[in-house]
């Protein structure tokens, strides 16, 4: 079986992040748990590292794909995860559900999907699947990527994009799984701004405005 590592890229999410490890901690087929403390002024690296997870720390907030980048040049594991640090109710079958379609040959990444987790979470995930940021992929795909620094909220998008042009990509259903949304985290406006910010670098990477 292909050694697998899960990166997680985690911003302020001391409230999620812990019960997201000890749940990854008990599947066998996970070799290794890897959390990119991305600039946190809360207790998210204490806790990650309490729960078990290797932990690296940027110097400051630089986004979710400089993040990712600096856990993808970390590790040398075959498959790679990538799980958002806010889930709630991961379990097993969840990850069962990324991995299996590429051990069967039947895919080059997976894309997980809410289902019967949250109705405003399953309704955007609905609408854009693409956006999930619950994933599995051979690393062979993506390691000649040098957007991800600079995709921010889009690295999702340009994963996407990258893989589709040499590989094969599933969807996959997560039921039961969702997530704390911006404007939970963050309050209205601060949340507002976030998500506008998201939707931006999404909009960079959909309409070429950034090379992948």
């Amino acid at each position: 079986m292909m050694e697998v590592t899960v990166l997680i890229p985690a911003y302020n999410e001391g409230n999620t992040i812990e019960s997201i490890i000890n749940t990854l901690k008990t599947i066998k087929s996970i070799q290794e748990v890897l959390v990119i403390n991305d600039g946190s002024t809360d207790n998210t690296a204490e806790l990650a590292a309490k729960a078990g997870a290797r932990v690296i720390s940027l110097p400051k907030n630089l986004g979710k794909g400089a993040a990712l980048q600096k856990g993808i040049d970390e590790i040398s594991s075959r498959i790679i995860i990538m799980l958002d640090a806010d889930l709630i109710g991961l379990n097993k079958v969840h990850i069962t559900n990324l991995l299996e379609p590429i051990y069967r040959g039947e895919a080059d990444m997976t894309v997980g999907v809410f289902n019967h987790g949250r109705g405003i979470t399953d309704l955007a995930q609905f609408f854009s699947p693409n956006l999930s940021g619950q994933r599995a992929v051979k690393a062979e795909m993506i390691s000649d990527m040098s957007s991800l620094k600079k995709a921010g909220y889009g690295v999702e998008i340009a994963i996407n994009q990258h893989v589709k042009k040499k590989g094969r990509v599933k969807y996959v259903d997560l039921p039961d799984l969702t997530h704390i949304m911006k404007e939970e985290k963050r309050g209205i406006i601060k949340g507002v701004i976030a998500r506008s910010k998201m939707y931006w670098d999404i909009f960079r990477v959909l309409f070429n405005k950034l090379k992948v």
